[in-house]
């Protein structure tokens, strides 16, 4: 029979085998939803209460739960800050509650039209250039930096959760740009 550290030895070895090869077939995901969605709706009849909102019963969705039209109409620029925000959540989407994600349209006044420095607590953000040339940054936490970049009609900017981000446009025409939230 071997020594007591030998043995120790072993039975740390065949520990840390059985728990690699437990973890190797481990796999890491979101769960499953409990249900497909949850249109929202204001009526608590014959509804369940879900992050927030009332669900309306999935036998009575209708596409119109799951679009909109006319992000395609410009929003009013006219203000202290030359920007307009389209914001499609579950206010303007009732489909959208629960699934994470959600939509702007966001107009520029040009030569300066801008959508001040803010923050998406709980989202990330990214920018795609429709029409402008803007001039785009955020500042990080750890280390403290100022990450920027001009950006052109065709470009993509990501804006990390949680981080104060702006967008100014720089050009002398009308700018757009669509953004997406997780």
């Amino acid at each position: 029979m071997g020594s007591p550290m030998k043995m120790k030895g072993v039975h740390f070895l065949l520990a840390f085998t059985v728990l690699a090869l437990a973890l190797s077939y481990a796999s890491a995901y979101d769960p499953s939803p409990l249900q497909d969605f949850c249109v929202a709706i204001d009526e608590p009849k014959n509804a369940v209460f879900v992050n927030g909102k009332f669900c309306k019963n999935p036998n009575l969705t209708t596409p119109n739960d799951f679009s909109f039209s006319g992000l395609n109409i410009p929003g009013n620029t006219m203000n202290q800050v030359g920007s307009n925000v389209t914001l499609l959540n579950v206010d303007r989407i009732p489909g959208v509650n629960t699934l994470g994600v959600s939509l702007a349209r966001i107009d520029y006044a040009p030569n300066g039209g801008l959508n001040p420095p803010h923050i998406h607590p709980r989202a990330t953000e990214i920018l795609l250039v429709l029409e402008g040339t803007f001039y785009v940054g955020f500042v990080t936490t750890n280390p403290n930096r100022f990450i920027s970049k001009i950006l052109h009609e065709g470009d993509v900017f990501v804006f990390p959760i949680g981080l104060i981000h702006f967008q100014f446009n720089i050009a002398k025409t009308n700018g757009v740009a669509i953004a997406g939230f997780n």
